[in-house]
């Protein structure tokens, strides 16, 4: 698991290789739809050469090209032509309500992250100085973003997994790619609200508490955000400079805890176990175990 060390600016994860993943893309067999939650969608297009009109009234969507190779483009998005070579990892974002034609020659292979405009304008509402009303995401061509490569790519690799408990990771990193698309991609540039000092003792008592009271449940990031009443981008850069982890760290870690009393304390089966400190599977348990304590449950309870 590629865990988001800082929500807030410092993206310490992209040493997550764009050239390795689209490699070995090549070989994996992908789900034409990989959807997750109801705020973001991610999908992955195949298609032979050809053109096509393109218009979504509620979303922002951004493609990602995964072609291995560059390939030629005709696009004409709000009034704007561009006419050339798109190369792997480069990045074109139209928001909602802006008409997009597309032409290609050549086998299409991209990633389409399509964002709720609503989800987008919430985090905008909690995190901009000025007023989040003046706030419109740019249409852009054949954009450099490594944050963007890297964030979708995890968020591929959750939607991906049939079976999962990490709704508080995916929400993360949702989070992230909003704020980023913020900072990054409007018309104008913004300036986030900032807060400094962390959690004071008392919130922090109850997102432990309430963290520990649910540990078998699917955690969403909005749950911890609103015990505080603080928007959810907020809370996790808090949360990180209180405790030096960031949410989804700490939840797992909280879980292993569970694991291990129950393990040494208990006859249950690692199963039920694994099911009863919110993991998905033995196999979820024994992976997550095995990379904080280098042990597997089974070894664990027997050591």
């Amino acid at each position: 698991m590629l865990y988001l060390n800082n929500l807030a600016v410092n993206f310490h994860f992209l040493a997550y290789n764009l050239a390795k993943t689209l490699n070995s893309m090549n070989s994996l067999s992908l789900p034409k739809q990989t959807q997750r939650p109801e705020n973001i969608r991610v999908e992955h297009l195949q298609n032979p050469p050809g053109e096509g009109n393109y218009l979504c009234e509620d979303k922002h969507t951004i493609f990602i090209s995964l072609a291995s190779r560059p390939l030629e483009y005709l696009q004409i998005q709000d009034g704007v032509t561009y006419n050339g070579l798109y190369r792997p990892g480069e990045i074109l974002i139209t928001p909602a309500n802006v008409p997009l034609f597309v032409r290609w020659k050549g086998q299409e292979n991209c990633l389409q992250i399509q964002i709720k405009t609503e989800f987008l304008q919430n985090i905008a509402q909690e995190t901009l100085d000025s007023d989040s009303n003046f706030f419109e995401l740019m249409p852009q061509f054949q954009v450099h973003d490594s944050h963007i490569q890297g964030i979708t790519m995890m968020l591929l690799e959750e939607c991906q997994k049939e079976v999962s408990n990490n709704q508080l990771y995916f929400d993360s990193l949702a989070n992230v790619l909003a704020v980023n698309l913020i900072r990054n991609h409007g018309i104008t540039k913004p300036i986030l609200s900032t807060y400094q000092g962390g959690l004071s003792p008392y919130q922090l008592s109850q997102v432990f508490d309430y963290i520990e009271a649910h540990l078998d449940q699917n955690l969403k990031l909005e749950n911890l955000a609103q015990l505080l009443d603080i928007s959810q981008f907020h809370f996790s850069r808090l949360f990180k400079q209180s405790v030096g982890l960031s949410p989804h760290q700490y939840l797992i870690e909280q879980r292993i805890e569970r694991a291990k009393q129950l393990l040494k304390q208990t006859n249950q089966s690692i199963l039920d176990i694994a099911l009863n400190c919110g993991f998905s599977s033995h196999s979820h348990l024994s992976k997550q175990f095995r990379q904080l304590t280098g042990m597997t449950p089974k070894a664990y309870r027997i050591s």
